[in-house]
């Protein structure tokens, strides 16, 4: 079977703020005719991994307003246009959990394929310590979390961990930080 590509017939931006873009496309989309096309695009995202030199995972938690729940995952954050996403993760690094550290990229995934445009970017943190530029931002509030990488699987196979970022940087850093410690 072929799969056909979409064509853009026309694109509006419907809103915008600091962080993302809401959209409305027009597409062709063989063999099915026109359709109207509705997502976000944002700048990125990032996803900070912090490993202690004992190979413990320094979590944070979290109320999620749309989730109406408390969340444990690792610090993440939106980018803003023309960021670097090496200086967003050790922003948010800091940001998150007053920690800094060498920073390893991991690699990327896009959250959430069907309704955003979005790359988000995992960082590994090694060798942290606290920072003296910690400042919290005024709208989070958070609980930092140390768990063992075992802790962090049970949590996930057991649904203690919610969050499809934390999954997603989880699977792409663990066999990397597991192997490097043996």
């Amino acid at each position: 079977m072929a799969l056909f590509p979409w064509k853009k017939i026309s694109s509006r931006m419907v809103h915008r703020n600091p962080w993302w873009g809401y959209f409305l496309d027009r597409v062709g989309a063989p063999p099915f005719g026109e359709t109207d096309y509705h997502y976000v695009s944002t700048p990125g995202s990032v996803i900070i991994v912090p490993v202690n030199a004992d190979g413990s995972l320094v979590l944070v938690r979290q109320y999620r307003y749309l989730m109406e729940m408390e969340s444990l995952e690792f610090p993440a954050g939106g980018m803003k246009e023309g960021e670097r996403p090496e200086d967003r993760a050790r922003r948010e690094l800091i940001e998150e959990t007053g920690l800094d550290g060498a920073l390893e990229y991991a690699g990327r995934f896009n959250p959430c394929k069907g309704v955003i445009r979005e790359w988000a970017h995992v960082f590994i943190a090694r060798e942290l310590s606290a920072s003296a530029m910690y400042a919290r931002d005024h709208t989070e509030e958070f609980e930092v979390v140390t768990l063992g990488p075992e802790e962090l699987d049970g949590l996930v196979r057991s649904n203690g961990i919610m969050d499809g970022m934390t999954m997603a940087a989880w699977a792409m850093a663990r066999e990397r930080l597991l192997h490097s410690s043996r």
